[in-house]
């Protein structure tokens, strides 16, 4: 899959409901691409139930599924009616010990690290050949476990997964070091090795792409795994990594430990014998990870973490395709994304149209059971982050922004929530300033370049951008100007493989994907050795 618009793919129109069962089951590709505007008034057809049977619910250590030492466990949920998926073990401190001690093993006896790197991108392209077989299935479990439409997860997110695998699994045989002139008679070499045990958390908004961002990298470098997941969502995780083993991946290379951060996610970061650590979430999170990580061994860390991304219209914009793309960058995956254009400035010249024409397409946005086809937007990922978001559309009113639309919950079970857009907002408003992970639109107006430039990087954040505007100098200037790790000019959530990931400031240290992710899992080792015969030099 090259570079895409997650917007484009969703927004297929299908010209028929068989169209939709025939590309929901892979069997068809042949549909248009044009952004497409849903209507409530339109029933959703229902696609497919969530029947499949959830086999894997313990803690993955040492090739094999096993209870948590404590014997206990913990429920997932379903976020559309709050009732019980499953019981999952529940990993603490001993578990994550097992788990290590298994992972070292792996690494510093087993046949991972020493096989060829020919033979481990064999194992992950099998591996991701597994994926996009049982795409459909893990899918299902994905939307089951996270709430976010079956549409999303079966057609752009797993198959990213699959994408991003075999991306690394073309990298494993090609890392290699360097030899380096050096004053002197003395050969050098610049090996590059893999860094030991990695430590992953990953969070609930994007379980399996998150979980691939982090083992695909550490993998193709030859490292050895023990990945925690999110309490709220661990089941694909379980379920990909059997399939990872089924492709051929040696026992104790990746232990999955399902449980909580204050038990098994601080006992990970602080263990001993871990020699990175790989974290994504909030930033307030972020900083205990940092912490524990430096009071422990000093292990590496690489930390994607929070955002509050500008996404700023200028006048010259074609202001229909600027709202679906704000609207797009704000409301996708309920909001729960660490990049969602969160801060939406437009310029005054085109301000009331665009705030008149947002309100409309959120009106539009169809909300509802996820595993019904035309679906946008699911429920939010469970009662908690529930209760935070609806207390962020509170304190907007009381700020004294203009509420457009939404701005209640849906429906008396699960946990939905009304497409909400403000206007008229104030820069120091909580609204503004936090870190919402939800529908909640904030539109606030801007005079002229320098103004806007300055707002949009008054912020603690510093992941992403968005830059709309016909005007080569403007996209040029902002791009150059705006503190963000990616900066989307005309477009926004470009995803790919090859495309670095990372912020600025308080939203994190060290890129994810891309090339750049392999440094986060390999050590720089010089090697000297003398020339007997300096004439020759």
């Amino acid at each position: 899959m090259a570079a895409l618009r997650i917007s484009s793919l969703l927004a297929r129109s299908l010209t028929s409901a068989s169209a939709t069962s025939a590309l929901i089951q892979g069997r068809s590709s042949g549909v248009g691409r044009s952004i497409r505007q849903f209507s409530s008034a339109v029933a959703a057809e229902e696609l497919i139930k969530p029947q499949v049977q959830i086999n894997h619910t313990q803690l993955l250590i040492n090739g094999q599924f096993v209870d948590a030492a404590s014997g206990k466990t913990f429920q997932t949920l379903d976020p559309r009616s709050g009732e019980v998926i499953a019981e999952v073990a529940e990993g603490d401190a001993e578990d994550v010990n097992r788990a290590v001690k298994a992972a070292r093993k792996a690494f510093d006896e087993g046949p991972w690290p020493r096989m060829t790197a020919y033979q481990r991108s064999n194992i992950l392209y099998r591996f991701a050949d597994l994926i996009e077989k049982h795409n459909d299935e893990i899918a299902t479990i994905e939307s089951w476990d996270s709430g976010k439409p079956y549409e999303q997860s079966a057609l752009v997110e797993i198959p990213m997964v699959t994408r991003l695998i075999r991306y690394y699994a073309g990298w494993a045989d090609k890392i290699h070091g360097l030899v380096v002139p050096a004053d002197g008679p003395h050969h050098v070499q610049v090996l590059h090795e893999p860094i030991g045990v990695a430590g992953q958390i990953i969070p609930w908004n994007f379980p399996l792409l998150m979980y691939a961002w982090k083992v695909g990298p550490a993998l193709a470098c030859g490292n050895s795994i023990v990945l925690k997941t999110a309490e709220q969502t661990p089941l694909s995780a379980l379920y990909a990594s059997r399939l990872l083993h089924e492709a051929g991946l040696p026992p104790g290379v990746l232990n999955v430990v399902s449980g909580f951060g204050s038990t098994a996610g601080s006992a990970l970061a602080s263990h001993m014998d871990v020699d990175k650590l790989a974290f994504t979430g909030s930033t307030n999170t972020g900083r205990i990870i940092l912490e524990l990580a430096a009071k422990s061994n000093l292990k590496s860390v690489t930390l994607e973490l929070g955002g509050k991304s500008p996404f700023i219209v200028f006048d010259d914009a074609d202001i229909d395709e600027a709202v679906e793309l704000a609207h797009f960058a704000l409301f996708f995956n309920q909001g729960q994304c660490c990049c969602a254009g969160s801060r939406t400035f437009v310029h005054e010249r085109v301000y009331d149209e665009f705030v008149e024409k947002s309100k409309a397409r959120a009106l539009k946005r169809v909300v509802g059971d996820p595993f019904k086809s035309g679906v946008e937007q699911g429920p939010q990922i469970d009662t908690e982050q529930f209760e935070k978001v609806m207390g962020y559309i509170k304190a907007g009113v009381e700020s004294g922004a203009t509420l457009e639309s939404g701005g209640d919950k849906l429906g008396d079970r699960g946990f939905f929530i009304q497409p909400t857009v403000f206007s008229n907002v104030k820069d120091g408003s909580p609204i503004a300033t936090d870190e919402i992970f939800g529908p909640v639109q904030s539109i606030s107006k801007f005079n002229d370049i320098d103004e806007v430039i300055r707002r949009a990087n008054e912020t603690r954040y510093g992941l992403a951008a968005g830059v709309f505007t016909k005007n080569l100098d403007t996209a040029n200037t902002l791009t150059r100007a705006l503190k963000a790790g990616t900066i989307w000019v005309n477009c926004y959530d470009v995803f790919d493989a090859a495309i670095p990931f990372g912020g600025f400031k308080t939203s994190g240290i060290g890129r994810e994907k891309g090339i750049y992710s392999l440094n986060n899992y390999l050590q720089v080792k010089a090697v000297v050795t003398p020339l007997k015969n300096p004439a020759w030099l």
